[in-house]
């Protein structure tokens, strides 16, 4: 069981950079379906970086300056310009997925270089790595784990211990209020917004720099459009992304755990779990009544200062 969780883990970080990235946008106030199209671009520069300095750092860099490229693009169409955030989004999959295939095809079949891919080895936390159960699963992974832990950890002081992060809010309950309180509202989503391609450009990376370090042109697989799904289940709370991120991880690997315990199930039909899964959740989310489960109040509305 722990080897399992602990894989599920590995398996469920790419989720959690994408889904606190989204968070922190619609946080803001935008609706950015383009986190497929962020990650895939993530996925590509990261590698090729990776592929051309054998440097982590670079990699990682390239990834999140891919990420929140795409991202600006998004800010620019829908807070300046005003465009449909749901058609932008949609087509900044679009675009990520031809970026992708353009940049990456020549690259099929390439392999990061061994240097690289064992500065992403696994690495024992002193202490922690030998408290019982948890340990194993929690503190024996590798460096970019840690990283989601620290990530999560961030965001969640940033959105309610700081006053920036109480601005953030406020721009996307009500981005009219926030604006006669003097807060910058077109400042606030498009930092925000960019912020958050970058995290989840750096969910790309992980897939195509440590979980599969081959090239593979659609390596995010759809995981983007399960990450916009898991903002909802986690009623846009960093620290319930992160439990949520690690469900879904143990879902997308669940088909490897029956196959290892002799079960015998088509794997066609363990493939559709995680989506299957995600629908349910998407059912569930919008049947609660709560107040601290539901959205921002200005989601996806574009603010025009001369209209208020």
């Amino acid at each position: 069981m722990e080897v399992f969780l602990a894989a599920a883990i590995v398996a469920g970080t790419p989720l959690l950079f994408a889904t606190v990235g989204e968070l922190i946008t619609e946080k803001s106030g935008s609706i950015n379906l383009g986190v497929e199209g962020m990650m895939l671009m993530g996925a590509c520069i990261g590698f090729v970086v990776g592929l051309a300095t054998g440097n982590p750092v670079l990699a990682l860099g390239g990834a999140a300056l891919a990420g929140g490229g795409g991202a600006l693009i998004f800010a620019i169409l829908t807070v300046t310009l005003r465009a449909n955030q749901v058609v932008t989004g949609l087509t900044l999959t679009i675009f990520g997925t031809g970026f992708t295939r353009f940049v990456g095809q020549d690259m099929v079949g390439a392999v990061i270089p061994g240097e690289l891919r064992a500065s992403f080895a696994k690495v024992e936390l002193p202490g922690l790595s030998e408290i019982p159960f948890f340990g194993p699963v929690f503190f024996r992974q590798d460096v970019f784990v840690y990283l989601g832990y620290i990530v999560v950890i961030l965001v969640a002081i940033y959105m309610f211990r700081t006053r920036i992060g109480l601005n953030m809010r406020a721009v996307g309950e009500n981005s009219g209020a926030a604006d006669a309180s003097g807060i910058n509202v077109a400042l606030y989503k498009y930092a925000h917004i960019v912020l958050g391609g970058a995290l989840c450009g750096l969910g790309g990376a992980y897939l195509s720099l440590v979980t599969v370090p081959i090239w593979q042109v659609d390596v995010v697989g759809g995981r983007g459009w399960i990450a916009v799904a898991l903002v909802i289940f986690a009623s846009w709370n960093p620290i319930k992304a992160l439990f949520a991120a690690f469900l879904f991880g143990g879902l997308g690997i669940l088909g490897l755990r029956l196959q290892s315990m002799g079960v015998h199930v088509s794997q066609y039909l363990v493939d559709m779990i995680p989506y299957m899964a995600t629908i349910l959740i998407v059912i569930i989310s919008t049947m609660r009544n709560r107040k601290e489960g539901m959205p921002p109040s200005d989601l996806s509305n574009p603010y025009f200062r001369e209209d208020r």
